[in-house]
């Protein structure tokens, strides 16, 4: 009988484990993952996503072996090959809202999964938002109400941001940090179970 895994979240975003409970899944631990998450020259907006992502389940393995499965995640939102950063204060928010307002743009978030046996899995998740023109005064004054600090693109569609955004195609979770079909999948091929239920053996 093999033991039953744990599992481990390499995230520190309150969002990400927020998600992964509305699945009914609860992690044995968090782990603030924190790598250096600088673009590599000429690195598209998927690639970055994907690299982060496991480059965040590695380190998280370096301090959880055994019989652990890992789970990472990174969240770009892009313009076209443009990586838009995770604003680091209400200046950086008000750019990228500058730049994203009354346009398309593309939300991508890698999940990263690494098992007991070091085998590394990972999706890719794509969704396309649209977001209307916004006023100069909508601008200032989400960028000085601090929603959208730290946050990849500078907003949070699930908070006042929403008012923002008309239309989403594809996954409402990936954009919010997490799309949580594709990370139950994965999680399902390796034992791990949603809404409370895991198996005592997997």
């Amino acid at each position: 009988m093999r033991p039953v895994l744990k599992l481990v979240l390499a995230s520190e975003s309150p969002r990400r484990l927020a998600l992964l409970k509305q699945a009914g899944i609860t992690p044995d631990s968090v782990f603030a993952a924190r790598i250096d998450e600088t673009p590599l020259k000429g690195e598209v907006p998927r690639a970055y996503a994907r690299r982060v992502a496991i480059e965040k389940a590695r380190a998280a393995r370096a301090h959880h072996p055994g019989d652990t499965l890992i789970l990472a995640a990174d969240t770009v939102v892009a313009l076209g090959r443009r990586i838009l950063p995770k604003a680091a204060n209400g200046d950086e928010v008000r750019d990228c809202l500058e730049r994203l307002s009354g346009r398309r743009h593309q939300v991508i978030t890698a999940i990263a999964l690494i098992a007991p046996d070091d085998r590394t899995l990972s999706r890719v998740v794509l969704t396309r938002v649209s977001m209307r023109r916004l006023t100069n005064a909508e601008i200032t004054a989400y960028a000085e109400g601090g929603e959208g600090v730290g946050k990849a693109g500078g907003y949070a569609i699930q908070g006042a941001a929403a008012a923002f955004i008309p239309a989403i195609n594809g996954s409402y979770t990936n954009v919010v940090g997490l799309p949580l079909s594709e990370t139950q999948t994965l999680l399902s091929g390796l034992g791990i179970q949603g809404f409370g239920f895991r198996p005592g053996n997997v």
